[in-house]
């Protein structure tokens, strides 16, 4: 049986960082990577900036996205956790 859940906020979140720590930075990329739409995307960009997660700055008159040291931490954080829950088998309920 296939079903669909909806990911959290903080699942999409997380989403967004480990798509910009393996070296995503342009915004389209990142939503595609993230499987995410435009306007989702703008707001996790927001939350995330906010809390000091992710920094943007432009490179060659283009918008780019990074983690912070903070971000990077929190998805070191957050990974660990799944870990321990051992969210991996969990996962297959997901797919």
């Amino acid at each position: 049986m296939n079903r669909e859940f909806k990911r959290s906020k903080l699942q999409i979140c997380f989403s967004v960082l480990e798509v910009i720590n393996k070296g995503a930075s342009k915004p389209t990329r990142i939503m595609q990577d993230a499987n995410l739409s435009w306007n989702t995307l703008l707001e996790v960009f927001t939350e995330l900036t906010s809390q000091g997660l992710i920094k943007s700055d432009y490179e060659q008159g283009y918008k780019r996205y990074a983690l912070t040291e903070k971000g990077l931490r929190a998805l070191t954080y957050f990974s660990k956790a799944l870990d321990i829950l051992d969210y991996s088998e969990a996962k297959t309920l997901y797919a």
